[in-house]
C-alpha cells in the first residue's frame, strides 16, 4: 500500500523511461560522429565523454520540450493511470513524439556534412518552395538507405526495452486522499524540475540556453555540433524566424554606395598598438558628463569624474547609438560588426560560421586576442561567441579564482576584475588585443559594501553603480600607466546598451536615445583629441580600429571609419525597436516596418511627434531605399554564410 499511494512504482517507471531517452540521445550522438569523424575533430574517447557530458544540458531541454506532454500525463493523478489501456495511451504518445523528433539527428548524420551545422527550422525554408517534397524524402531514404536501416533497428531495440518494464494496476480505492495530496506534491517537484531543465540550468539565468551555448564548451568550433543534437537546435529556432532574405530589388551599386560592405583602408600606415576594448555594462551616454555639456539638461549631474576627465584627453563621439539592447547584441555589433534586429543574430542558427571580425583580422596579424568577463564562464553567451569569433583566451570567473569577489548576482566586482585583467595582459606579449565587459553596473544596483557611502545615489539606483564602475575604471588606469605597454595602446570605452533613465524631460526617454551610449577613444599622448558630433555607432568601431591600425587588407564591415572620411561612407545608424527599423541619416530618422517607410521625422524631433510623411521628398525616398539595401544585404550575407572576405 506504502508504494501505492505514495506512487513511487509510477515515479519508477517514468524515470527508467526518460532514462531510455537519453540513452538514445547518447546513442545518436555516436554515430552522428561515426558519420561526420572528418569533419567533427574528436582526439581521444576522453574528450568525446566530456563533450557529451556538455551535451547533456541540450539533451534535456530537447528532451524535456517533447516529453512535457507525456511526463504530465504520468504524473496527473486520474486514478487510471496504471490501467492498461492508459499505459498503451501514454506508449503511443512517447513514441510518436520522441520518434518524430529523434530522427532528426538521423537526417543530420548526412545533412550535416553538406550544411556544416545541426539541423534547424530554417532547412525547411530551404525546402518549403520545392513541389516535390516528398520525391525528395523518397529519395534521402533510398540514397541513405543505411541510415534508415539504423534507425528502425534503434527504434526496435527502444520500444523492447520500453515494454520491459511495466506498470502494475495496484491503485487501492480506499487510499485515494492519499493518492491525490502525494500526487500534486509529485507535480510540483517534477514540475520544477522540469522548468530548470528546460532553460538548460536549475541556477539564476538571464535567458535559456541556446545554440551559441554549445561553444562555450569545446576548444574547436566544430565539435559545437557535437555538444548539440538536432531535435535541440530545430526547436529552439522555430521563433527565430526574421532571419530570411529580404529581396527588396534594391541594387548592388545602391548598397556598395552607401554601406561599402568590404572595406579597405589606406589613410594610415601600418601600425601594430596594443588594443583595449572596454564595453561598459548598461553604462549609457546620459550618466557621463562629459558627453551632455551641450545636452541643455537643466541641473544635469554626472557620475562619472575620471570618465569625465580621461574625455579631456581623449576623442568622444557625443551622438553614438547601439545597435541592439542587449548585452550579447552589443559583443556582436562591436566586436564583430553584426547588429541585432527582431532577433539576435548570435541566437540564430547562422552565428555558427566564419566570422570576419577584429577579432580574426588582429589574430591574422599576429595578436594575442582575449576576451574578458567576470561572470560565470559562459554567462549571456560570450564564451561561446567568443569561441565562434576565435578569441585565443577568455578569462571569466573561473579563471580569476577568487569567490570572496563575486558579489553574489552576476559576477565579480569591476574594480578587482580590471586589476586582474592588467596584471593579466601585463604578462602578455605585444601586441594584444584584449576585451573586456564589465558586470557592477546593473540590477540590482549594489556595489561592495565597503564603498557605502562613498559614490553619489544621485536619482536613480543605477547613479551610485555608475559612479562605482567610473572609480574601478580610475583605478585600472592609475595600474596600467606603470605598464610598458601602456603608451602604445588605444583605449575605446562604450557601453552594451542603457539602463535606467533620470532626465526623462528630456531626449534619453524617448525611442531613439534609449540605445544612446558612449564611443570614447583615447590614445595616451596623440593629437586624437576633440569632440565629434556625428552620428555614430557600435558597428563603427571595428573598422575605426582597422583603419587606425593601417589594417592593409579588405575585410567585411557595414560601418565606417570614425577617425577619417577618406574613400569612406556618410554616418548613418541603423537599429531596431518595437518591431520598427529606425534608419537615421542626413537630417531624417526613416521608420521601417520591414515593408514599407511608416514615418520620417527631422532628427530634431527627438520625440518622434511630427512625421513628415505626408510630405515626404527626394531625400526620404533614397533613405528608404538605403534602409531597405542594408536589411537586403544583412540578410544575404548571413544566410548565404558570407560574413567574411576569406575563404
Amino acid at each position: 500500500m506504502m508504494k501505492s499511494f505514495f506512487r513511487l512504482e509510477e515515479y519508477k517507471v517514468l524515470l527508467y523511461r526518460i532514462l531510455l531517452v537519453y540513452f538514445f540521445y547518447f546513442v545518436a550522438r555516436i554515430l552522428f560522429y561515426f558519420y561526420n569523424s572528418d569533419i567533427v575533430e574528436v582526439s581521444s574517447i576522453f574528450e568525446f565523454l566530456k563533450i557529451t557530458y556538455h551535451g547533456l544540458a541540450f539533451d534535456t531541454t530537447a528532451i524535456l520540450y517533447i516529453n512535457g506532454l507525456f511526463i504530465l500525463l504520468s504524473i496527473l493523478p486520474f486514478f487510471i493511470n496504471t490501467k492498461p489501456f492508459y499505459q498503451n495511451l501514454l506508449f503511443w504518445l512517447y513514441f510518436i513524439s520522441n520518434l518524430i523528433f529523434y530522427a532528426l539527428n538521423y537526417i543530420d548524420f548526412i545533412y550535416y556534412k553538406y550544411n556544416f551545422s545541426r539541423l534547424t527550422l530554417a532547412a525547411w525554408d530551404i525546402v518549403k518552395h520545392e513541389e516535390s517534397k516528398g520525391d525528395m524524402f523518397f529519395r534521402f531514404l533510398l540514397t541513405y538507405w543505411h541510415v534508415f536501416v539504423i534507425y528502425v533497428i534503434v527504434a526496435a531495440l527502444w520500444i523492447f526495452l520500453y515494454k520491459k518494464v511495466k506498470i502494475k494496476h495496484n491503485l487501492r480505492e480506499d487510499s485515494r486522499f492519499k493518492y491525490i495530496i502525494k500526487s500534486v506534491i509529485g507535480v510540483l517537484i517534477i514540475a520544477t524540475l522540469s522548468v530548470g531543465g528546460i532553460r538548460g540550468d536549475f541556477k539564476k539565468s538571464t535567458r535559456p540556453i541556446n545554440l551559441v551555448d554549445a561553444n562555450r564548451h569545446v576548444k574547436k568550433i566544430k565539435q559545437a555540433d557535437l555538444v548539440l543534437n538536432s531535435p535541440f537546435t530545430f526547436l529552439r529556432t522555430i521563433r527565430v524566424n526574421s532571419f530570411k532574405k529580404q529581396n527588396f530589388n534594391v541594387s548592388k551599386e545602391v548598397i556598395e554606395e552607401n554601406f561599402k560592405p568590404i572595406k579597405f583602408y589606406n589613410s594610415n600606415d601600418p601600425s601594430k598598438p596594443n588594443i583595449v576594448l572596454v564595453i561598459t555594462e548598461s553604462m549609457g551616454r546620459e550618466y557621463i558628463g562629459a558627453f551632455n555639456k551641450n545636452a541643455g539638461i537643466k541641473d544635469y549631474v554626472s557620475y562619472t569624474p575620471f570618465l569625465d576627465s580621461l574625455a579631456q584627453h581623449s576623442m568622444i563621439y557625443t551622438n553614438a547609438y547601439s545597435n541592439g539592447y542587449k548585452s550579447i547584441h552589443g559583443m556582436s555589433s562591436i566586436i564583430s560588426g553584426i547588429p541585432s534586429f527582431k532577433d539576435a543574430f548570435t541566437s540564430s542558427p547562422y552565428a555558427q560560421q566564419k566570422i570576419e571580425s577584429m577579432v580574426s583580422c588582429l589574430n591574422s596579424e599576429g595578436y594575442d586576442t582575449s576576451f574578458f568577463h567576470g561572470a560565470p564562464n559562459g554567462s549571456m553567451g560570450f564564451l561561446g561567441y567568443s569561441n565562434i569569433l576565435g578569441f585565443d583566451h577568455y578569462y571569466g570567473k573561473t579563471e580569476y579564482g577568487n569567490d570572496a569577489d563575486f558579489d553574489g548576482s552576476w559576477g565579480i566586482w569591476d574594480e578587482p576584475f580590471l586589476q586582474f585583467m592588467n596584471a593579466t595582459i601585463s604578462k602578455k606579449k605585444q601586441p594584444f588585443f584584449s576585451t573586456v565587459f564589465t558586470v557592477t553596473s546593473h540590477e540590482p544596483y549594489v556595489i561592495p559594501e565597503k564603498y557605502d557611502g562613498k559614490f553619489p545615489k544621485g536619482n536613480v539606483q543605477m547613479h551610485q553603480c555608475v559612479g562605482y564602475t567610473d572609480f574601478a575604471f580610475k583605478k585600472f588606469f592609475e595600474a596600467a600607466k606603470k605598464e610598458p605597454w601602456f603608451s602604445n595602446t588605444i583605449f575605446i570605452i562604450t557601453a552594451d546598451h542603457c539602463n535606467q533613465v533620470s532626465y526623462k524631460e528630456h531626449f534619453y526617454d524617448n525611442i531613439m536615445n534609449r540605445n544612446a551610449v558612449p564611443i570614447l577613444i583615447y590614445k595616451p599622448n596623440s593629437n586624437l583629441i576633440g569632440e565629434n558630433n556625428e552620428i555614430a555607432q557600435h558597428i563603427d568601431i571595428y573598422p575605426t580600429v582597422m583603419d587606425m591600425i593601417g589594417y592593409n587588407k579588405p575585410f567585411r564591415s557595414w560601418g565606417r571609419s570614425l577617425v577619417t572620411k577618406q574613400n569612406d561612407i556618410e554616418p548613418y545608424l541603423i537599429n531596431y525597436n518595437s518591431n520598427i527599423y529606425y534608419f537615421m541619416k542626413e537630417g531624417y530618422i526613416c521608420l521601417f516596418d520591414g515593408v514599407n517607410a511608416i514615418g520620417f521625422y527631422d532628427v530634431k524631433d527627438v520625440t518622434l511627434s511630427n512625421n513628415l510623411i505626408a510630405n515626404r521628398n527626394q531625400k526620404m525616398n533614397d533613405l528608404e531605399l538605403q534602409c531597405k539595401g542594408f536589411i537586403q544585404d544583412y540578410f544575404d550575407r548571413i544566410l548565404d554564410k558570407n560574413l567574411s572576405t576569406v575563404k
